[in-house]
């Protein structure tokens, strides 16, 4: 009843739409969320295979499995109520000075929870092969800063339903209700002005804004009152001579806060973090109590969903790379790899074309960029080298102490990077992850064997079909390697301009195209899409279909193929361009993704790119003035 010309994404997602609505224990339903149900469904049958306590498994099937029978024995957690966290909690109760804040939360940082600011390592931004440490904002339970500052009546009763939410925390902890009451304003109180000294969302996309490379001196010299030589201490920081301090702002102000607030206020917002942290694996009544806030009131989810989907993913993201061993057996054989592999390569020389053939870029700024594109290294399915789990201390029986003792191990794995050399075969991601991404620093492009698989990728469809799904991924991906945050980037990972200021400018004035055009995008009600917030991926989408239509006609080489099911193969890639982002989504999620995610709603990753591309509409002879035939398009790459 729709025609392409009209609505592509209702053309094409309409019958799906249709028969898949959002089951009960979600917020959204996608192609995305069908293919993580299926490789999800994968890990449970490995996990249920590896959870059998017998002799004969081997020692990275016990690590996962026993990992995985311990989170599934809800019996167990709920018959030990809060016991396995009283003594983190006694603990926070115990400190006696405001100076001890430095070592409790060095303590906290290595369980994992993210109290007060983050930790981390990081490559430094103007010398990609050097490995730094990083302090960085972060501390708030709302997920972005401004929602400790909108007006608008939806924002209003958010902040008032987190207050609830966190003092009902409280009380299940056992605090009295006017006790649990003052608690959660406090915490309110502490994390409004710690968002206060945070950078939101977009400044954060301009990695300029986030780039200070300080002695560590410094670092101490602007919060007095935090002694950073004994929080590295606390951490087991390698030496540590420089740190980026990614927002200064943000550590003045939390200099401010720590001498204007006490030390029983600090003790509510350390308990407060820690059992948000540790909340799904603690008993029903938390896991539902955090459910009813996180899932259901911020996403719009009406069920919790089933404890075997929970305890796989919390596997898959604490020994994601041992679970990983066993699917990539199952679900990618290595045909597959070298055929995405095959079309990569294809992709990188249609944006080369792309880039050669630019009419408002100038051959020196070419130069670099063509550089830069050659120098892109890919990551396919899995790393070559599988990450070793040994050192995690996992007992059947204990699922909160398996969990803290694995982020233990990763936050300090993170740690032991400093000072040396960069590990280039690291993978971001599982095996299983249905998503992609570009890495500024590394200059790679990684494709996880998860996303690798149907709707995306068919080993036996036409080449018009996965150049349309997972052809403009990896075009996608490689754009960004020249969108607006990335083009920052040489093709050594290192922050430079490379552009001529001519150039600088042309690509400005492209990159506003593309986000005012979004910007006029409404999901639900009056929330808009944020253009400047999506401009990234945005570009990407639009530069990614456009070079794997450009793969497509050059391996037809001038031929045209008999018609597959009535569509010709240009049709074909948009079809599958369109079906991969089908989705359904709560009023509730489409407004946290408007206000959160860099990446827009499916329907306007369909339809906006599509009418920026005169491809398709001589594709779908599509008449000038129809709606995805508009008499301004934009372009970039």
């Amino acid at each position: 009843s729709v025609q392409p010309c009209d609505d592509f994404y209702q053309y094409v997602c309409g019958p799906w739409m249709a028969a898949n609505p959002i089951p009960p224990d979600q917020a959204t339903w996608s192609r995305f969320d069908e293919l993580r149900e299926h490789n999800r469904s994968v890990l449970r049958d490995i996990l249920e295979q590896a959870s059998a306590n017998n002799r004969s498994r081997l020692p990275v099937e016990r690590e996962i499995g026993d990992f995985y029978a311990s989170c599934m024995d809800e019996s167990a957690i709920d018959s030990k109520g809060i016991a396995a966290l009283k003594p983190e909690i006694d603990r926070i109760d115990a400190l006696a000075s405001k100076s001890a804040l430095v070592e409790q939360v060095a303590h906290l940082h290595s369980l994992g929870v993210h109290v007060l600011f983050q930790f981390d390592s990081t490559q430094d931004f103007k010398n990609s092969s050097e490995v730094i440490a990083e302090a960085d904002q972060g501390g708030l339970g709302l997920p972005e800063r401004d929602y400790y500052f909108k007006q608008d009546a939806k924002s209003v009763e958010i902040r008032e339903k987190y207050v609830a939410h966190v003092q009902k925390m409280f009380e299940l902890l056992g605090r009295p209700p006017q006790q649990a009451a003052a608690a959660a304003k406090v915490v309110m109180q502490i994390e409004t002005a710690l968002a206060k000294g945070s950078l939101d969302r977009v400044s954060r996309r301009d990695p300029a804004k986030l780039y200070h490379r300080w002695p560590e001196q410094r670092l101490t010299s602007l919060t007095p009152s935090f002694a950073w030589p004994k929080y590295l201490e606390g951490v087991h920081a390698p030496a540590i001579q420089d740190v980026n301090v990614a927002v200064p702002d943000f550590f003045q102000e939390m200099q401010a806060l720590i001498d204007a607030t006490s030390l029983d206020n600090w003790k509510a917002y350390l308990t407060w973090h820690l059992v948000h942290e540790e909340a799904p694996l603690l008993p029903a009544a938390f896991v539902s109590e955090d459910f009813n806030f996180f899932s259901k009131t911020l996403r719009g989810a009406k069920e919790l969903r089933p404890r075997w989907k929970r305890c796989v993913d919390f596997t898959d993201a604490e020994l994601g790379e041992a679970l990983g061993q066993e699917y990539v057996k199952r679900a990618f054989p290595p045909e597959a790899k070298q055929r995405t592999l095959k079309t990569v390569h294809e992709l990188e020389i249609a944006l080369g074309r792309d880039i050669s053939q630019l009419d408002w870029m100038t051959p020196a700024t070419k130069k670099q960029a063509l550089l830069k594109l050659h120098a892109i290294a890919n990551k396919i399915g899995y790393p070559d080298k599988w990450r070793d789990y040994s050192s995690v201390r996992i007992v059947r029986g204990d699922a909160l102490g398996n969990i803290m003792r694995a982020d233990a191990f990763e936050f300090h794995r993170q740690l032991e990077k400093i000072g040396k050399p960069v590990n280039r075969s690291e993978w971001l991601m599982t095996p299983s992850t249905v998503n992609a991404y570009y890495d500024a620093q590394m200059n790679n492009v990684n494709f996880p064997a998860g996303i690798l698989q149907p709707p995306f990728f068919y080993s036996k469809a036409d080449d018009a079909v996965n150049f349309g799904g997972i052809g403009a991924v990896i075009g996608h991906e490689l754009t960004h390697g020249f969108d607006d945050e990335g083009r920052q980037f040489d093709a050594q990972g290192n922050l430079r301009d490379w552009w001529t200021l001519q150039d600088g400018k042309e690509f400005e004035k492209r990159a506003a195209c593309v986000a005012d055009e979004y910007s006029q995008f409404t999901p639900v009600d009056d929330a808009r899409i944020n253009g400047k917030l999506t401009l990234g991926e945005n570009t990407a989408d639009n530069g990614g279909l456009r070079i794997a239509y450009m793969a497509l006609l050059s391996s037809l080489a001038g031929k045209e193929p008999a018609r597959i099911d009535g569509f010709t193969p240009e049709q074909r890639l948009f079809l599958n361009w369109g079906a991969v982002w089908c989705t359904n989504m709560t009023d509730q999620y489409a407004r946290l993704m408007v206000n959160t995610n860099p990446h827009s709603p499916g329907r306007f990753r369909v339809n906006g790119v599509v009418s920026n591309m005169p491809e398709f509409q001589k594709a779908f002879a599509c008449k000038a003035g129809q709606p995805m035939a508009p008499k301004n398009r934009c372009h970039v790459w």
